[in-house]
């Protein structure tokens, strides 16, 4: 998803704008989860990025996205530029170190 989210709208408290724009993310965000993982994938990551517009944004983590939605609204931003992309991950196997037993006499 790349899009310009409208955080200042006529007739609409800046509040509620902005409670609707992170409602819209979250909803993205869930319905690609439920989407059908290819076979060597164990979970759904997401590649995001966030600015005033699109040349200035810049890649932040998923719970820094909700965040810097709350910095441009006390910036009183008009307007924000918010691009996620989700990509299939698959989870590294954790390597096991064999436990190492005492002898007992």
């Amino acid at each position: 998803m790349k899009k310009i989210f409208q955080l200042q709208v006529e007739n609409k408290k800046p509040e509620r704008q902005l409670e609707s724009v992170k409602n819209e993310i979250r909803k993205y965000m869930k319905r690609e989860r439920k989407k059908k993982l290819p076979d060597e994938a164990t979970y759904w990551d997401f590649e995001c990025k966030i600015g005033e517009n699109e040349a200035e944004a810049k890649s932040v983590s998923v719970s820094e996205l909700i965040a810097g939605l709350d910095d441009a609204h006390e910036k009183k931003q008009t307007s924000c530029y918010v691009e996620i992309v989700a990509k299939a991950v698959a989870r590294s196997a954790k390597v096991e170190e064999p436990l190492e037993v005492e002898p007992s006499l």
